[in-house]
């Protein structure tokens, strides 16, 4: 039997394990106000923790990615999603900041294959020109992860303790495991693709991801080419609005804005559910801006990064209103915003490295974005109690401007010989 649009079902795959991915890393910013009061930590100690979860992502991502490159998707993926399991459960035992932090340091170096493996599997699943929008669809996960993480965290403080919260996300993990153990299959080896559909996927991609023996570069080489800086640079300067997204947000609500926890469980989610709109509409953004722009479609993913860039202008504007709700509107205009051009910005890497590339570069540039993300967090914590959260966030905004800048001056596009061949036929055609 042939399943009919499977690529859509191996995306929705990718999506599930994103999302609980991104439920183990965002359940520790929920129940913070409750876990710091049982555990004793300040908020200085609590930046440290988020900090320790950081380093340890970022300096394992390309680590990560490399294995992927390496292993495959399928071992690598499931893996990895065992390990940040059983990291993510242990977090539960933690006795003060510094156990909480060591559990959230091995969370992030077993969570550091989530996106380059969600990356690399698009690219063997999507030709060049649905790339956008499949990464749009799994990169909703994040967003998701985030979003369910206040209503858990709360149920689980309302029948329990947070320490419940925790357990639940690492069992759910382990599931989703065997199943992608199960399930997935490159489409080579995918019974249950029809041969038309596989023709489609491997005819409409670059040489360099349907060549099994494209050629891969170390480490060095590729730190110190124009194409890593290119996506690089503009990591560095985006992740930290997510970060500061993902470990603040209930903190800001509860401090600046006075919410009370059932207050947190209605609102903390929305900037996340507009963060998914921003992963979908920011992927089909890029085809439209392909067909009616007439651009490139590389060039459509780097319009794309302008306009997230452009709506980050909308959190930057969180001081100067007064009403709580408003500020909630206006960070849901930044989730919105980082999703967009996050999703652009995977896109764009999916284009610029090859198949036994694109794992290990996806994870290079998280790298350097959650070392920037980290450096930013240990200021967070510091400059909050001094000077706010309101210019922080114009900061944030201000950074993913120059990033934009840097990605459409930096970011280039493939050489002929690396188009799909679908685009090679058509131009020979005519």
């Amino acid at each position: 039997m042939k399943i009919k649009g499977i690529r859509w079902w191996m995306v929705s795959l990718v999506a599930a394990g994103l999302i609980i991915n991104y439920l183990a890393r965002n359940t520790l910013s929920v129940a913070a106000p409750t876990l710091m009061k049982d555990l004793h930590i300040t908020t200085e100690q609590y930046s440290h923790v988020v900090v320790a979860w950081q380093l340890c992502y970022a300096f394992m991502q390309p680590v990560a990615g490399y294995l992927l490159d390496t292993i495959g998707t399928k071992i690598g993926f499931a893996a990895f999603a065992i390990a940040w399991s059983l990291a993510c459960a242990a977090a539960a035992w933690s006795t003060g900041w510094q156990s909480l932090a060591f559990f959230r340091g091995l969370l992030g170096v077993a969570e550091a294959a989530g996106i380059p493996a969600g990356v690399k599997a698009t690219s063997e699943w999507f030709p060049a020109k649905e790339r956008s929008v499949a990464i749009g669809w799994f990169n909703i996960g994040s967003s998701i992860g985030a979003l369910l993480a206040p209503p858990l965290v709360v149920w689980a403080l309302l029948h329990g303790q947070w320490q419940w919260a925790f357990v639940i996300v690492g069992v759910a993990g382990i599931v989703w495991s065997a199943v992608w153990m199960l399930l997935y299959k490159h489409p080579r080896d995918q019974k249950l693709l029809g041969d038309a559909e596989r023709d489609y996927i491997l005819s409409g991609q670059e040489a360099k991801h349907s060549d099994a023996g494209a050629p891969k570069r170390s480490w060095g080489a590729m730190l110190g080419s124009r194409d890593f800086w290119a996506i690089g640079i503009p990591r560095i300067l985006s992740e930290p609005a997510w970060q500061t997204f993902n470990a603040w947000i209930p903190l800001y609500m509860m401090t600046e804005r006075h919410m009370n926890l059932k207050e947190i469980a209605l609102y903390a989610w929305m900037p996340f559910l507009a963060a998914d709109i921003g992963c979908v509409l920011g992927g089909y953004l890029s085809p439209l801006f392909h067909k009616y722009a007439k651009v490139s479609l590389f060039t459509s993913r780097k319009m794309v990064f302008v306009v997230g860039a452009l709506f980050m202008i909308g959190p930057a504007c969180v001081g100067l209103v007064e009403s709580p709700y408003v500020a909630v509107a206006l960070l849901c205009v930044g989730g919105f915003a980082h999703q967009t051009l996050s999703g652009a910005l995977y896109a764009i890497t999916s284009d610029m490295f090859g198949k036994n590339e694109v794992a290990t570069a996806t994870g290079m540039g998280g790298m350097a974005g959650y070392l920037g993300a980290a450096a930013f967090t240990a200021l967070f914590g510091v400059l909050v109690t001094q000077v706010g959260y309101s210019p922080l966030f114009v900061v944030l905004a201000v950074f993913d401007i120059v990033a934009a800048a840097v990605v459409c001056l930096l970011a280039r596009s493939a050489d002929k010989t690396s188009e799909p061949r679908w685009v090679a036929a058509s131009a020979a055609a005519k």
